[in-house]
């Protein structure tokens, strides 16, 4: 163990010393002049003063005094770096392809000695994850694209969200920046990202690219150049200001950049070596997996009432996984009906037809489902009514889920658990769906085996499920039988367990 402890270590400690070092290089080597500017001492390659003070001027009226996002580092895992491959990208064929790059694209993509740095490190340590992230691409940067066009930004700013996220909707800093786009709390609603107990539109990837846009737009407006524009985006207008003074005027980012907090020295580049290995990933024979749609291949429908996805689950017969997938921004897995609100489910186009045809079924399911509740289902769920639970000798998530009424999947969400071990006297803050008697009522041990005695001493019939059945479909063929009920009676805590030939108890009082 202390021998496995000791190569993580000294594994880890290398790759924190060339990133050091990378930065290090920059702050000695990186302040680039434009050779105009050494012939010609008139600065139009600087801020003048008025220049600057237009930037002060428009960092108050935009009102953006504090960063967009926390200091995220690139969010691949750096934890997974192993071998030490040496790479065939030379010098001078990184000068070529960058120079080509720089020829097609408003950002400043001319090689340095830190950038070379950067690709290479990325190219011989996070290889292996580029297929997966390039499936993902090629289900959102279509999405992207059509709002940086509209906008009129540079579509190469499309890799900023990978450079921000990895493209995970749900993405969420240590601070509470979030989406994929990775805005705080206050920038979203400045930028009509709405928070609720229920829905945040910064996990929905297409508002959330409405607002980046936006975002970005403005910092263009301030600083008039898209390195810049990326620099505050993570930094914040205000310390790009502050550089640019510090620096003697200079407006090149790379000038600029000893000058700025050190993560943002080392954000852009992040960006540039991203949008360089995604140019060039067939020459670096990285190819993408194939994603399970493509953004073309899904459409959204409005919801008429409060409806669960393992609502629609059961009755479309569709994997709640996907549905997760497909609607990031509810974030307990519930689409609310507001009045004026117009939320939406987003499904594969294959299944809309069968939304529309199975839509009243859906929401007599979920009105069933409401009845049998102890409180309805908006007031139960909000977000001051959780509860906070402290684990037990002999507890498992499989238990606790149980026991409220809920899934482990949404108590690891709750609680940001990246695994099911818990420990005694961990806290655990749950949105019950029912409620253990004996915490809230006085019921004696007696009492409670006589209860059990009486339940399991009733008569049933026996149903066996059938091809083309769903919990809603049997509870219609017996009387006063409810969703709920066939469920409790039977453990049954998802519709995916439902198989042709299991058997049911349907118990007659």
């Amino acid at each position: 163990m202390m021998r496995y402890l000791f190569a993580l270590f000294f594994s880890t400690s290398i790759f924190c010393q060339q990133q050091t070092d990378t930065i290090r290089s920059v702050q000695k080597d990186t302040l680039f002049i434009p050779k105009d500017s050494i012939n010609n001492p008139n600065p139009t390659d600087f801020f003048t003063d008025t220049d600057l003070k237009k930037i002060d001027s428009l960092v108050i009226e935009e009102k953006f005094s504090s960063p967009l996002i926390d200091t995220l580092e690139y969010i691949i895992d750096d934890k997974d770096i192993v071998g030490n491959e040496q790479l065939t990208l030379t010098t001078d064929l990184l000068k070529s392809r960058l120079s080509k790059l720089n020829a097609e694209t408003p950002f400043n993509l001319e090689f340095n000695p830190a950038l070379e740095k950067v690709i290479n490190s990325y190219l011989r340590y996070r290889k292996k994850y580029y297929p997966a992230l390039m499936a993902k691409a090629r289900y959102y940067f279509p999405m992207f694209e059509r709002y940086l066009d509209q906008f009129d930004i540079p579509l190469e700013m499309k890799y900023l969200a990978i450079v921000e996220s990895a493209l995970k909707p749900r993405a969420r800093s240590r601070v509470g920046a979030s989406g994929m786009w990775q805005f705080m709390y206050g920038t979203g609603r400045q930028f009509d990202l709405k928070v609720s107990s229920y829905v945040d539109e910064r996990y929905n990837p297409e508002k959330a690219t409405i607002a980046a846009c936006k975002y970005l737009s403005q910092l263009y407006k301030i600083f008039g150049d898209w390195d810049l524009a990326l620099a505050a985006y993570n930094s914040g207008p205000g310390n790009v200001s502050k550089a640019i003074k510090r620096s003697g005027g200079y407006k090149n980012y790379w000038n600029i950049r000893p000058f700025l907090p050190i993560e943002t020295a080392g954000y852009v580049p992040a960006f540039y070596s991203t949008l360089y290995i995604f140019e060039y990933a067939d020459e670096h024979k990285i190819y993408p997996e194939v994603p399970e749609f493509f953004n073309f291949q899904t459409d959204t429908v409005r919801v008429k009432r409060t409806v669960s996805f393992d609502q629609i689950s059961e009755v479309l017969d569709i994997d709640e996984q996907q549905l997760e997938a497909l609607n990031p921004s509810y974030k307990l897995n519930i689409i609310p009906y507001v009045e004026g609100r117009n939320y939406a489910v987003r499904l594969p186009k294959t299944r809309i037809i069968d939304f529309l045809d199975k839509e009243q079924q859906l929401y007599a399911l979920a009105d069933a489902e409401d009845q049998s509740r102890e409180k309805p289902l908006p007031k139960y769920f909000e977000m001051d009514k959780r509860i906070s639970y402290r684990v037990r000798s002999g507890d498992y998530l499989g238990k606790i889920a149980e026991k409220f009424g809920v899934k482990i999947s949404q108590i690891k969400q709750w609680n940001r658990l990246k695994s099911s071990r818990l420990r005694v006297g961990q806290r655990l803050y749950i949105f019950p769906r029912k409620i253990p008697a004996s915490r809230y009522q006085n019921v004696s041990k007696p009492k409670s085996k006589t209860a059990k005695t009486t339940n399991t001493s009733n008569k049933y019939d026996i149903y066996v499920v059938k091809n083309g059945d769903s919990l809603w479909i049997i509870a219609k063929k017996f009387k006063n039988v409810s969703v709920d009920q066939i469920k409790k009676w039977n453990n049954i805590w998802s519709a995916k367990s439902l198989k042709p030939g299991t058997k049911l108890k349907i118990y007659k009082s």
